[in-house]
């Protein structure tokens, strides 16, 4: 079975102020067509940012890559699969 993840950039920005920026950054995917929205939720559920208002991704790569266990991605330990 193949595996995906997407590398792209991202910024974010918090509803209590400031912001956050990430290049290169890397998430595991559900399958090779994940949307750029779907992708920067993984982002943003990775990170546990709570309090995030904003996220975009640009520069979006997606490869054929093992799964790392992203949290909240497909392949997440931690995830309840019953």
């Amino acid at each position: 079975m193949s595996h995906y993840r997407a590398i792209f950039d991202a910024e974010v920005t918090f509803s209590n102020g400031g912001g956050l920026q990430a290049q290169g950054f890397r998430v595991d995917l559900p399958g090779p067509d994940a949307t750029a929205e779907q992708i920067g939720e993984l982002f943003l559920t990775s990170l546990d940012l709570l309090m995030a208002e904003t996220v975009t991704v640009h520069d979006v790569r997606i490869i054929e890559e093992a799964h790392k266990g992203t949290r909240g991605g497909p392949s997440d330990p931690r995830a309840d699969r019953s």
